[in-house]
């Protein structure tokens, strides 16, 4: 049978059971999913028995996390370590300006509580490793991706592979996403679409190349869309497909994918059994060819005295201009880092060249065009304009 035929005609028996039944209470919040032929009384109790692990209450975590919870499904895990922080309100909706600074899971499973209290939440506040995943994730029907980071992205389908686990997955980048189901068992997995990570440092974080906050909406609410159809065993889901959207041009396509047999986890010969260190496959434990950081790097400190001494500091910003014109520090002048090799004949020789970003790997990628380049010791600021802004100058604005 070919590969990306619709997952129907191969699925062997139903994901989830239904539950023994609903209370009215049920029945009066979910009668609209009550009259749909698709849902019915079936569907909803399919619902209500189903366990879905949630990885992430962000971006993507939210819309996710909120309609599954309104949906009905019984159990909602919840997987986050991290704190919500003020740039977060963008686009992490299911947290408010009152929970900056909160556990982002305690702010979800607040917000969940409030939204539908017949969702049980299993909390599992700790970031995901290959120590505890297969832990974690096995407790649940179906695992839903909304992390935001490579490694725990090939972490999550690997799990999901051992385990043989649906995992509905998404992406999302300033005004673009992606979204797909990887089931190894009825066609491809993560790993068949991308076999290897991007090399580190090439492709940048929401942080530092932005988000356009409904995109998430958009993406997580596919995400838990087809969550809801694989447990409900309806329509065709997009096992074998990547949806990719534009919000730009307001525009969705389609590309079919399809199982490599080649595959190292999912393939006929698969040379991974187990999980693996994820962050070092990716790249992440490695640097890429840089100075010596340390020997070449400033604390905001020993800037700011060094300023303050009267030295003439050469302060060279290696960010975009966009981020430049939302803040940076008195006195400095903007290059971006993808500009520095052909405008060095604008920068001084006879002054100490400290060269910044946001928070110092742009600025330590810089030091090795200066010092290619024959520049005399130049240095770049640790922690980037980030730190001086919270250490030094809180009136420095950095997005």
């Amino acid at each position: 049978m070919d590969e990306c035929a619709p997952w129907l005609s191969r699925q062997q028996a139903p994901l989830v059971q239904p539950a023994d039944g609903l209370t009215k209470e049920e029945i009066r919040r979910y009668s609209r999913h009550l009259v749909l032929p698709d849902v019915g009384m079936e569907g909803q109790r399919r619902l209500k028995n189903a366990r879905v692990a949630c990885v992430g209450a962000g971006g993507l975590g939210s819309p996710i996390a909120m309609y599954l919870a309104a949906a009905g499904i019984g159990t909602l895990g919840i997987v986050e370590f991290d704190v919500v922080d003020e740039s977060n309100l963008q686009r992490q909706v299911i947290h408010g300006t009152k929970d900056i600074g909160r556990s982002k899971l305690d702010s979800a499973r607040e917000r969940i509580a409030d939204l539908n209290p017949f969702v049980a939440v299993e909390p599992h506040e700790a970031r995901l490793t290959s120590d505890n995943a297969l832990e974690i994730l096995s407790r649940y029907d179906l695992v839903v991706d909304g992390s935001d980071n490579f490694p725990t992205r090939y972490l999550v389908n690997d799990a999901c592979v051992l385990l043989d686990k649906p995992c509905v997955w998404g992406a999302i980048f300033r005004f673009h996403g992606q979204v797909s189901v990887f089931w190894a068992a009825h066609g491809p997995c993560y790993r068949c679409l991308f076999p290897e990570p991007p090399p580190p440092d090439t492709v940048p974080s929401c942080a530092e190349g932005g988000v356009l906050g409904v995109v998430a909406a958009t993406i997580g609410s596919l995400q838990a869309t087809e969550t809801i159809k694989v447990l409900l065993g309806r329509g065709d889901a997009l096992i074998g497909r990547l949806l990719i959207y534009d919000a730009l041009p307001v525009r969705f396509h389609e590309i079919a994918l399809r199982k490599d047999r080649a595959c190292a986890i999912c393939g006929e010969n698969r040379t991974i059994a187990s999980l693996i260190d994820y962050e070092g496959f990716c790249g992440m434990r490695q640097r890429p060819a840089l100075p010596d950081i340390g020997e070449a790097a400033l604390s905001v400190e020993e800037m700011k005295a060094r300023l303050d001494a009267g030295e003439d500091l050469y302060l060279l910003d290696v960010r975009e201009r966009i981020e430049w014109e939302i803040g940076h520090i008195r006195g400095a002048h903007l290059i971006p880092l993808g500009e520095l090799a052909q405008r060095l004949s604008e920068l001084p020789r006879d002054r100490p060249i400290v060269a910044y970003c946001r928070a110092g790997l742009r600025s330590a990628q810089a030091l090795a065009v200066l010092r290619s380049a024959g520049f005399d010791e130049p240095c770049h600021l640790g922690g980037g304009i980030d730190s001086w802004s919270k250490r030094v100058d809180p009136s420095v604005l950095v997005c």
